[in-house]
């Protein structure tokens, strides 16, 4: 029910303190039927948001959340017309007795010029207060339940970004960089080098905006380690030979740009178009691989093996001393039992809260092809997975079949050699 405010019709006569400004013309806006009318007042308030500061911008969130609900009333009404006769007529009567006018007003304030990325900003300025104000979930979904359908594919535009695009474009890549962080210009170039492709996704209301983006390397074979594909020493001339030889792409980097649009999935339409554009410009290409993190199996291993009677529980001390990864005797030896181990850990059914990295390409159809021993001995990868990195295979024959396996009872499609460490796992001491 929309707030029962009395509202002048010439806002401009009285002086409000900014927030509540800003509540009246959300209240305004509301009532308003004409779209031209609409859209100025939109703009108002937009002009007013921006003039808060983060007291009075959380206040304003808190209004929307809590004072623009379903009339209470019309929504019984249709509740009990519903149960009387289950219609259709009836269904969709009660879906939009229960729609929050609050829905309405979101799509409203949208009409205001950058008034979609205004609305992403809310959505990641109120995330660090979800958990102590429950009431915000309530804005929390709508925003998601509207961006879902904003940013929908058919709105999306893929466009590959090279050192000749934008530099602002540019930036934004060396700034939202998620997996490898970028250290500077040069390495930036390297990565839009003649053998490297970047692929990012655009929104028409966020032009200048990358959403999602892909870096790609193009080499021979399966890469299994990060250090050759961020190498800058190669000239474009070699790097152009590289491509023209390259029977293999590797993913090495998706890194979502908005937080405010988090929950809204780009990644699997964004891999499988790249691999359609990749093949088109490069025909003798054969695999199409992921050489990915493992994020959660530090923190897994680390809980296994906190209570000491865990069989491999001697190894926590090794891992957690030292640099053992520098030392090749040392390192050999956790080679076996960590590759079994993180093995096991990219296998257990999705039900037990399976990595993040792998239920996005799983879930996309990809097989686990091959685990890799200190693919990244960066401090990142050490941190997260002892720098360990996978391969997830998309191979088009399989895809549809390994998804429909993977969402139907989480069955994780893997490559032979996968499923000999899960072996060595089983057979263990």
């Amino acid at each position: 029910m929309t707030p029962n405010t009395q509202i002048s019709s010439d806002l401009s006569s009285s002086k409000p303190a900014p927030v509540d400004r800003a509540k009246q013309l959300a209240a305004t806006l509301l009532s308003q039927r004409g779209e031209a009318s609409g859209a100025q007042v939109a703009r108002e308030l937009h002009q007013m948001l921006c003039t808060l500061d983060a007291d009075d911008r959380h206040s304003f969130q808190r209004y929307l959340a809590t004072e623009f609900q379903p009339d209470k009333a019309a929504l019984r009404a249709a509740a009990e017309r519903y149960l009387a006769d289950a219609t259709a007529e009836a269904a969709a009567a009660l879906a939009r007795a229960g729609d929050p006018p609050r829905q309405e007003l979101l799509r409203r304030m949208n009409m205001a010029p950058g008034g979609t990325g205004a609305l992403i900003a809310m959505r990641s300025e109120i995330t660090s207060s979800l958990r102590g104000e429950p009431e915000l979930r309530l804005l929390d979904a709508d925003l998601k339940h509207l961006f879902a359908s904003w940013f929908n594919r058919g709105f999306l535009e893929l466009r590959r970004i090279d050192w000749q695009s934008p530099a602002a474009v540019l930036e934004k890549l060396i700034a939202y960089e998620a997996v490898h962080e970028i250290k500077g210009w040069d390495d930036l170039r390297r990565r839009l080098a003649p053998d490297r492709r970047c692929f990012a996704f655009f929104h028409p209301a966020l032009p200048g905006e990358p959403l999602i983006f892909v870096e790609v390397a193009l080499v021979q074979g399966l890469a299994t380690a990060m250090p050759a594909l961020l190498a800058r020493e190669t000239d474009e001339a070699t790097a152009r030979a590289q491509a023209a030889r390259a029977d293999t792409a590797i993913f090495y980097s998706i890194s979502s740009c908005q937080d405010g649009l988090r929950g809204i999935s780009f990644g699997n339409f964004l891999i499988k178009q790249v691999v359609e554009e990749l093949k088109a410009e490069f025909p003798q290409l054969k695999r199409f691989s992921t050489l990915s993190p493992v994020p959660g199996f530090r923190r897994w291993l680390g809980q296994r093996l906190a209570n000491g009677s865990d069989p491999d529980a001697a190894l926590w001390p090794q891992l957690d001393s030292g640099e053992w990864w520098n030392d090749p005797a040392q390192s050999e030896k956790l080679r076996a039992p960590l590759l079994r181990l993180c093995a096991r850990y990219l296998t257990r059914p999705p039900s037990i809260r399976i990595d993040p990295v792998a239920r996005f390409h799983l879930g996309n159809g990809a097989r686990l092809e091959r685990v890799n021993w200190l693919g990244n001995s960066a401090p990142r990868g050490i941190q997260e997975s002892f720098g360990i990195m996978v391969n997830y295979l998309y191979d088009h024959d399989s895809i549809e079949d390994n998804h429909e396996a993977f969402v139907r009872d989480g069955t994780i499609v893997r490559s032979p050699e996968v499923d000999t460490l899960l072996k060595a796992y089983s057979t263990q001491p």
